[in-house]
């Protein structure tokens, strides 16, 4: 299985991290769900963090069955309209940058 990672590195504005998560899950999460090929998304919102450690208020997490799919999945025009809906969220709740790694996940489940 292969997921690909989205790190939000910043910090949501003073005040707004219920509404940024409220604005994630409505406006946002639709969109990330119909990404061709994906398997399963998740959204992990930070509760807490080590000292010292940046900040990663979100990170998403999109399952694919292989690479060629998070490549149709990102050449998909569902990718402009999350991009789209993505942008403006940040633009109203948060600072900071997103980075994308793509890895190769291995589970044990317990």
């Amino acid at each position: 299985m292969i997921t690909r990672f989205a790190l939000f590195e910043g910090k949501v504005k003073d005040g707004q991290t219920d509404a940024f998560r409220k604005a994630v899950i409505d406006r946002i999460l639709p969109k990330w769900r119909q990404f061709p090929h994906a398997t399963d998304v998740r959204i992990s919102f930070a509760e807490a963090r080590d000292e010292g450690a940046p900040e990663l208020p979100m990170i998403l997490a999109i399952n694919y069955p292989s690479l060629e799919a998070v490549e149709e999945a990102l050449a998909s025009p569902v990718r402009a309209e999350a991009r789209a809906a993505t942008e403006a969220v940040l633009a109203e709740f948060f600072e900071g940058r997103i980075h994308h790694h793509v890895t190769l996940a291995n589970e044990c489940r317990l």
